[in-house]
């Protein structure tokens, strides 16, 4: 494997002022601000690992621990996590600081997977990934075994959507915060 790549090689850090336009009403900074910046970050460090031009294929665990607040610095740390023959896992760990207070905070970690493409739009092989250091293969198993969850789970809720047969599974609904008000109930009424 003679054109791969260490971890540290692409490693990628943004960092932005979270400014009044990408605030709601509350102060608080978009999450669709956040997952653009975290997007922005997950392309820079494929690209350059891969060498070529890289797409969001999916992105895992977007999951927001605490709101960001206008005027603090928000970091984007990105590094590659795992590389298959042309998928590439890039884990990003999102930290925002407030100057003024000196608290920093971490507000959320997502892995994007990213494919490489070739000059005609094909998926196009990427270096292979050089684990460095205990660290570097933590990241590598956790994103085999996230992957391996990740198929089963989708499995199991295709599965699961094309077994469910609504009229026998309305008892379901008996204890959640709904409503059911089909019209062909209504009309069988009259």
């Amino acid at each position: 494997m003679e054109n791969a790549k260490s971890v540290n090689y692409s490693r990628t850090t943004i960092t932005e002022l979270m400014i009044p336009s990408y605030a709601n009403f509350g102060g608080k900074i978009h999450g669709g601000i956040l997952l653009s910046l975290m997007d922005k970050v997950a392309y820079a460090c494929a690209a350059k690992h891969a060498g070529t031009y890289v797409v969001t294929v999916s992105v895992d665990n977007v999951e927001f621990r605490q709101p960001v607040e206008v005027g603090e610095l928000v970091s984007l740390h990105a590094s590659v996590n795992y590389v298959g023959r042309s998928s590439l896992i890039i884990g990003i760990k999102v930290v925002a600081e407030n100057i003024q207070s000196r608290t920093v905070k971490h507000t959320n970690t997502s892995y994007f997977t990213m494919v490489a493409k070739d000059e005609e739009g094909k998926p196009t092989e990427v270096p292979a990934l050089v684990l460095e250091s205990d660290e570097d293969i933590r990241r590598f198993l956790e994103a085999i075994k996230r992957k391996e969850i990740k198929n089963a789970y989708k499995e199991l809720l295709d599965n699961a959507k094309t077994s469910m047969e609504v009229d026998n599974s309305l008892h379901l609904l008996e204890t959640e915060r709904c409503i059911v008000k089909r019209e062909r109930d209504m009309e069988s009424r009259w």
